[in-house]
Formats: structure tokens, C-alpha cells, sequence
């Protein structure tokens, strides 16, 4: 290729050398081990550390708790990054703090300082618990119930596709509180420490997908936990989720991205080192044409992508910046991934191929923080 997929044409100035170092870590800490988690399925311990010395994890928090206070911008430069080298050791790496940005926005500032700094500091792992076994995108229909009980709520039900669900130190928990006929006011969101009594978790087994990160199941059992863990106002839980996804959704599309550019990457170098019927594969016009049709999706979905992030930062129809980002962005990345599987033929069914971890690891962002159908709600709903 004459030039690089993730070009800084499109990043703000302030970025770049963020980026850059980004790059740098993720080729030299991720791309070499990516095969050896996939295999194992082992939790990146050592990626993760690694990572927090290269001030890559926690970005988003301020720099008043201990983290290095990034914006928007900044975070999804390295997170392109992150996720063209492996997308399941840069999830490891981003979900470290995953809710934080809720709790520094709704939180207490107590809370902050006991649960924002560990995690900044690399004391503490977190994460967030919404999705349930039986409801993934129908936030107003989560199950999970807490109930105050004198000065403790007591939490019952379960919760699925957990990151850091059985490593992490505290769970941000959406749980339903009230019982009103306005479906959007009837959760709010609780701390819960991973040890405090009534809360088990197990890891979801052999995932196709994703497997150096983390996923879990969680059950409530009476879970108990002070009354001062509710973060926020009782609730309000929906709207402060909903709010968070579109800064969440943005992250997601950059996953993708991420991915699409390891797809045509994978695909760019199989072609072109390899021979058929007398020529080089990439000669074939088919072949010139599938290529020509992925880079085109590709920087489609990126402009996309860094057109949301200008309008989110700014909150100007960030829901459907965000979403259309979302959609785009994880869709060209799975549409990506099959034409470069075509390419690569027989070979594509190797586990140990870079295309093989990517083609499988592509369903993965179409799934979380929405799936492609309510993407487009959001989008009709915000024409």
C-alpha cells in the first residue's frame, strides 16, 4: 500500500503524538503476543501492566483522580491504534475503566477519590454490568433488581457479557429501583464491590472472539452494599447510561475502524506475495476490484467516525453522530473482514492467521453498546 490506513490526515493536531505513541506500544507489546492470548485465552496481566506505564489506560479520567485527563479525540486516536494490532488485548487495556467516565460525571466526590484514583492508578480494575442473559439492548427492560433494606440496597439477579466481571475490584451495576409507569425512570446505578457477600461470577467459556479480554456471568443473591453506592440520582440510571453511550459508541466505531484496517492490511500482503495461474493474485482484476471496494468502505466509515467525534465533543446531535459511527464503522470492519477471508482461501481456516483472529473478533463491536437495528433507530429517531 502506498500509504498508511490510520493517517493522521484526519487527527487533530493535539493527537498525533499521542497517537504515534500508541502505535509504538501496540506493535510492539500487542501484534507480537496476539496469537499466544488468543490461544490461551489467558487475562493479559502483563499487557495491562505494561500498558499502564505507557499511560494508556484510564484515559479518561481527570487528572484531579490521578489519570491523564484525555478527550475524545485523543482517546480515540490511540484506540485505532490499539485495536489494529488486537482486538481482544486492546479490549483488555480499554475496559480497565470501563464506567468511569459515568461516575466522574454523576458521582459523589468521595466516590471519586475512593474509586476513580485506584483505578488510575492502576490499583484497581472496574468495569460495568447492564446486559442480562435474557435482554442485551433493552436498557428500560434490565431485571435486576435493589431494594433498600435500612441503610444497604440489596441487589438480586444476574448479569451477562460482564468485562472484568471476576478480576475487577468494583462493578458499576444497572439494577432496577422503582416500580413506575415511566420505564425510563426506573433504574439507577450502584457500586458493587466484587467481594462484598452475595455476588459470584464466572467466566463465559471459549469464546469465538475477544479471548484474551475478559467476559463474565454474574449473580446477585442479596448482594449487599452501602446505601452511599448508588451513583447519581435514584432513578436516573437510563438517562446516565444513555448519555455515556454516545461518547461510548464513538470508542466502538474506532474498534472497528481498527479492525477494518487489519483486515485490509491482511489482505493487501497475502495477495500481493502470492501466485496463481502463472501471475500474482493481486494482477486479477476481481481481486483489484474487492480490494478497491474495501478501501473505499473504509475511509468512508472513517470520516464518518471523525466527523462524530468532532460532534459529540461539541454535543451537536451527538446520539446520531455516534450511532451512525457506531454502525458504520463495525459493519465496513465485519464487510472488511469476509472479503479478506475470500482472498486469502484455504488458508483463512488457520487459527494461527492474523485474518482468521480478525474475521471472528469483527462480531464482537457489532454486538456491544447496540446492535446495528437499534443504531438505526436512534438514527431515524434523530433525523
Amino acid at each position: 500500500m502506498e500509504s498508511d490506513l490510520l493517517t493522521d490526515a484526519v487527527v487533530p493536531d493535539a493527537a498525533q503524538d499521542l497517537k504515534a505513541h500508541a502505535r509504538d506500544f501496540a506493535e510492539t507489546e500487542l501484534r507480537p503476543r496476539a496469537s499466544e492470548y488468543f490461544q490461551s485465552a489467558a487475562y493479559p496481566v502483563d499487557i495491562v501492566e505494561a500498558a499502564h506505564d505507557a499511560d494508556l489506560v484510564a484515559q479518561e479520567i481527570d487528572e484531579a483522580y490521578g489519570g491523564p485527563g484525555r478527550s475524545l479525540d485523543e482517546i480515540v486516536a490511540t484506540v485505532e491504534e490499539l485495536f489494529r494490532a488486537d482486538a481482544g488485548l486492546g479490549l483488555g487495556i480499554v475496559s480497565q475503566s470501563f464506567g468511569t467516565e459515568i461516575l466522574q460525571e454523576f458521582g459523589t466526590e468521595a466516590q471519586k477519590e475512593t474509586y476513580l484514583r485506584a483505578v488510575a492508578e492502576g490499583e484497581k480494575r472496574t468495569g460495568m454490568a447492564i446486559s442480562e442473559p435474557d435482554t442485551g439492548s433493552d436498557l428500560a427492560g434490565m431485571e435486576t433488581t435493589a431494594r433498600l433494606d435500612g441503610d444497604e440496597w440489596v441487589l438480586n439477579g444476574e448479569k451477562y457479557w460482564i468485562g472484568n466481571g471476576i478480576s475487577g475490584d468494583y462493578i458499576t451495576v444497572y439494577a432496577k429501583t422503582e416500580d413506575t409507569d415511566d420505564r425510563h425512570s426506573n433504574h439507577s446505578l450502584i457500586l458493587v464491590p466484587t467481594d462484598a457477600p452475595g455476588y459470584e461470577a464466572e467466566s463465559i467459556p471459549e469464546k469465538m472472539a475477544y479471548r484474551a479480554s475478559e467476559q463474565a456471568h454474574i449473580v446477585l443473591d442479596d448482594c449487599r452494599v452501602p446505601e452511599e453506592n448508588l451513583v447519581g440520582e435514584r432513578g436516573q440510571g437510563f438517562r446516565m447510561v444513555a448519555e455515556f453511550f454516545n461518547s461510548g459508541r464513538v470508542r466502538v466505531a474506532a474498534h472497528g475502524i481498527g479492525l477494518a484496517a487489519a483486515a485490509i492490511e491482511e489482505a493487501w500482503e497475502f495477495v500481493h506475495d502470492r501466485e496463481e495461474f502463472g501471475q500474482e493474485v493481486a494482477d486479477f482484476q476481481s481481486v483489484q476490484h474487492d480490494l478497491a471496494e474495501m478501501r473505499m468502505e473504509f475511509e468512508s466509515a472513517r470520516a464518518l467516525l471523525w466527523q462524530a467525534v468532532e460532534q459529540v465533543m461539541h454535543g451537536e446531535d451527538a446520539e446520531r453522530w455516534a450511532a451512525m459511527a457506531k454502525a458504520k464503522a463495525t459493519e465496513v470492519a465485519a464487510e472488511c473482514a469476509e472479503t479478506a477471508m475470500k482472498l486469502h482461501g484455504g488458508r483463512a481456516l488457520l487459527d494461527d492467521e492474523r485474518v482468521t483472529r480478525v474475521y471472528r473478533d469483527v462480531r464482537m463491536p457489532m454486538t456491544y453498546e447496540g446492535v446495528g437495528a437499534v443504531q438505526r433507530d436512534l438514527i431515524y429517531r434523530n433525523f
